[in-house]
């Protein structure tokens, strides 16, 4: 299993930027697909994670009602569109697989660099 991540880049605060994360290497029906955040410093933390299946959403508190996390079967591709974005929203991002709502994330993807400058 291969996960891909892009989209980011250095932002002002109150920019919008949509993240992309490209899955190959197996069919993703049951999983859940999560994207996560590590600051420089800081643990990884979790941002949202979407159900294949049925497309069920869920957010961390820090950044819900900012980012919407989507996937795209056809494209097997997953998205996190962030907006209103905060100099504390600066991170590596990382896209993750799970076999279920219940199992650890045991696939990553390689991380994309989000700089949000004040």
């Amino acid at each position: 299993v291969q996960l891909q991540a892009s989209g980011g880049g250095l932002v002002q605060a109150g920019d919008s930027l949509r993240l992309s994360c490209a899955a190959s290497g197996r069919t993703f029906t049951n999983y859940v697909m999560g994207w996560f955040r590590q600051a420089p410093g800081n643990e990884r933390d979790f941002v949202a994670h979407v159900t294949w299946n049925l497309g069920t959403t869920s957010y961390a508190d820090s950044v819900k009602g900012r980012f919407t996390i989507s996937r795209d079967k056809a494209k097997n591709t997953v998205y996190l569109q962030m907006t209103s974005l905060k100099p504390e929203d600066t991170a590596v991002y990382y896209c993750a697989a799970a076999r279920s709502l219940s199992a650890n994330y045991i696939f990553w993807g390689q991380g994309t660099l989000v700089t949000v400058s004040s």
